[in-house]
Order: structure tokens, then sequence, then C-alpha cells
């Protein structure tokens, strides 16, 4: 920093804030340039970053820690060299570039701790960029592993900065979806095709005006027995984000009982089941 000092001296006052206005927007382009490099990593030549994600957990999830922590190293520096122009003491500040000063300066050990979180996640396959997981209760898809925080993308595409030394117990949906099935009885005298004519409409009706929540087009499984000589059914198949079976639970199956009610006045509410499975 003697250096720097010296050269900064030799300056005019307008020169000196020309070059610290310099050295800050150069900074500012090159953590623009990592970011940049890191997308390229993550989505290269136009691919979708979710594939990417999926493709190359890994990879992806190193390039979110990686970028995070050039970002900061670059705007401490950048900090770091501004400082010094100001003619302002730059002692404590260099003293804070290690990782008992850093502590120190966050008033605990609180970054230490989430560093360290953050790269067991990642090397111990807990967490990866793309994997949607419940945390505390909450629900989301991992969208970066930052140095301090794990950022979550939920249903309401809200972006949650979850710190990494306060992730505890991991939930993971592998197919980043759950399957949910709805077995309706069919009405006596009502033929197949006339039950499939009856929920298909409504469950295509559930996927456009909730999509955000119903994440593919349901699939209508058609009328089956239930043993031999035992009533029919119809199933229905969602695959919905984690956590939100009670669309299907309340409104879907209000809409499918009050449907086969004008087939038959004493169709009744257990008719309708619902449950969750990993498969058919």
């Amino acid at each position: 920093m003697d250096a720097i000092d010296a050269f900064y001296h030799e300056l005019p006052l307008v020169g000196r804030i020309l070059v610290l206005v310099g050295v800050a927007l150069a900074g500012h382009l090159l953590v623009k340039l990592v970011h940049r490099v890191g997308e390229r990593i993550m989505a290269p030549e136009g691919a979708g970053q979710s594939a990417i994600a999926r493709g190359r957990p890994k990879v992806a999830s190193l390039t979110t820690l990686i970028v995070s922590a050039l970002t900061f190293t670059i705007y401490f520096g950048v900090l770091g060299v501004v400082v010094a122009g100001l003619g302002l003491p730059v002692t404590g500040y260099l003293a804070s570039v290690t990782v008992v000063g850093l502590a120190i300066g966050f008033g605990s050990q609180g970054l230490v701790q989430d560093v360290v979180s953050g790269l067991t996640l990642i090397f111990s396959d807990a967490l990866d960029v793309g994997d949607v997981v419940e945390i505390g209760g909450l629900t989301g898809r991992v969208e970066s592993i930052g140095l301090r925080f794990t950022t979550l993308v939920t249903v309401l595409e809200q972006r949650v900065l979850v710190p990494n030394r306060s992730i505890g117990q991991i939930n993971r949906y592998p197919k980043g979806y759950i399957r949910v099935y709805v077995d309706a009885q069919v009405p006596e005298g009502v033929s197949d095709e006339r039950a499939v004519a009856v929920v298909e409409p409504l469950a295509r009706g559930l996927f456009r005006q909730f999509r955000g929540i119903v994440l593919t087009e349901p699939e209508v499984l058609g009328v089956r027995k239930a043993g031999q000589g035992g009533w029919r059914f119809v199933r229905i198949k969602f695959r919905v984000w984690p956590g939100q079976g009670a669309l299907i639970e309340g409104p879907f199956r209000q809409r499918v009982i009050h449907a086969f009610r004008k087939l038959d006045a004493d169709y009744a509410d257990w008719m309708v089941s619902i449950t969750y499975r990993t498969a058919e």
C-alpha cells in the first residue's frame, strides 16, 4: 500500500478522484465479466440453466460458489485501493483480510461457518443447484450456493436467502415434483367414456389455472376396477410442486364430487380418494 499511497500523493486532487472512479468502475466491470463467464459455464451455447443444472449439478454448484467468492474478493480489493487513495488508514482494513479478521469484523464467526457449510453441502452431495428441496419447512428450487447464502426459488417465484450455517435437515425431491393420484368412483349407470369425459376437462382446467403448481399436463389413466367385480373408478395422475397437494385434495376433489353429483344425487365425498406415490 506504500507504493499506492506514493502514487496517489503525486497526483492532483482531480486526477486522484478520476483514478479512484476508474478503479471502482474497472472492478465493477471485472465482476460483471466474472458473472458473464459463470453464466456461460452454467448455460453454454444458449442451453437453459435448469438443463445444465440437471445434467451437471456439481459443476453448476461449484460455479455459483466460485463466482460468489471472486465477486467478494474483487470488491474487497477495490475498496482497499479506494481507502488507500483517500488517505485513510488501511491497517485495520488489511487485517480483515484474514479469516480471523473477517470473523471479528462481522461480530461473530458466522461468515466462516457459512463458507465451511457451503463447501460441505456441495462436496457431500447434500445439495446441488437445480435440486428441489425442503429446508426448515421451506420448499424451493436451489438457484445458487454462495459463500454465505443458498438461494431458493419458491413456488411463488420468491427468492429466499438461507444462511448456509442454518441449513440442517434437507429433504430432497429427486424428480422435482410429487405424484398425486385421484381415484373417483364411477356412479352406477354411468359409462366409462362418460366418466372420463366428466373428469378430463376438470383436470385440464386445473392445469391451465395453476400452471405454477401443476407442473405438467395431467394424465387421465382411464377407468379401472377395484378387484374382481369391484366398483369402478377413474384415475387421474398429477405432477405438482412439492407441498402443494392441498390444491388437489381441496378444490379439485370438490369439483369432481360436484360434477358426479349431477349424474348421481347420492354421490358421496368418500367416493373420491387422493393418494401420493413415487410411481403408478
